[in-house]
């Protein structure tokens, strides 16, 4: 069996990721955060490339495409900490309405006309909504109370949890490169300070903890598209691995950058807060750890090698 992104997927995937470089850098994070935080031409860009379009079916306007794909745009949104709400829109909201049958809010989120996505029980906030205002640790995200109850559909949670989960494999990717970066300029005693052992292992910790993570976002993805039996405790696997690298990453790079590294004026901090943020979105890390707990010794998820690939 191949486990590998298609050709296809990877270009999408990459066409997305040279997009937000060209167009969504430290230095427009930084004016965003200096004013109003939405600029209405990032969004136009996004729907440009039909993105909000993802998962909505061809016949309602969109692409037609699965969560493995969405989960890759995802960790792309992570990687260019993406201030407009397209993973909470196209890749949460998106398959809860074609799974409700709302044809009419699959076209207007593939025209990229609906912008609120659901709120859920463990997650009773919603990105740029109309609601009472809440305050994230994330300047750049907007928060606002749910205005209406608030369900508890598992299929929610579990889209929730996955994109958060690929968008902080990305923020973590992010995070790594610029902490490797910096060390690769920062010199002390007439050399890099990348050079010295202790900052190659820290960072060596990250990449591999960032490697573990990756296929298990990726492995949720393709079992939450299939209808698997145990995608919820794989996304939660993916949501826990993913907190932990990006946590992780996050510490480090502070560190990399010394006694800078919790300075504004260092672009870090926007991936760090995006990090925090998500960390605790859809789930904290006792919520999913809490389920993978019970689905091992409970004994609906057997483990072992022979398991594996069943």
């Amino acid at each position: 069996m191949d486990f590998r992104f298609s050709d296809d997927q990877l270009t999408l995937a990459e066409g997305v990721r040279d997009y937000l470089t060209g167009t969504h850098g430290p230095e427009v994070l930084r004016a965003l955060d200096a004013g109003p935080n939405r600029d209405p031409a990032i969004w136009q860009g996004l729907v440009e490339m039909g993105l909000p379009g993802l998962l909505v079916s061809e016949a309602h306007g969109g692409l037609g495409l699965g969560l493995p794909e969405a989960a890759l745009i995802a960790r792309e949104c992570g990687r260019a900490a993406l201030a407009e709400p397209l993973v909470d829109v196209a890749f949460v909201a998106a398959p809860c309405f074609a799974r409700a049958g709302d044809t009419e809010a699959m076209a207007a989120i593939a025209a990229g006309e609906k912008r609120l996505p659901p709120s859920h029980a463990i997650n009773p906030w919603v990105a740029d909504g109309d609601g009472e205002q809440l305050v994230s640790v994330d300047p750049l995200r907007n928060l606002t109370a749910a205005s209406a109850g608030c369900n508890d559909d598992p299929y929610l949670l579990d889209l929730g949890a996955l994109m958060s989960a690929a968008q902080m494999v990305g923020l973590a990717e992010a995070m790594l490169d610029q902490a490797t970066e910096y060390a690769k300029l920062r010199t002390q005693f007439g050399q890099p300070i990348g050079a010295f052992q202790a900052i190659k292992h820290s960072l060596a910790t990250c990449a591999v903890a960032i490697e573990f993570a990756r296929p298990v976002a990726w492995r949720a993805a393709q079992a939450l598209e299939d209808g698997l039996d145990s995608a919820s405790v794989h996304v939660s696997h993916a949501k826990l691995a993913a907190t932990d690298a990006a946590t992780l990453t996050a510490e480090t790079a502070i560190q990399v950058h010394g006694a800078m590294g919790y300075t504004y004026e260092v672009d870090l901090h926007f991936w760090m807060k995006r990090a925090w943020a998500l960390a605790g979105a859809w789930g904290d890390r006792a919520f999913h750890l809490r389920r993978i707990d019970a689905a091992v010794f409970g004994g609906t998820l057997p483990i072992g090698p022979e398991h594996t690939f069943a």
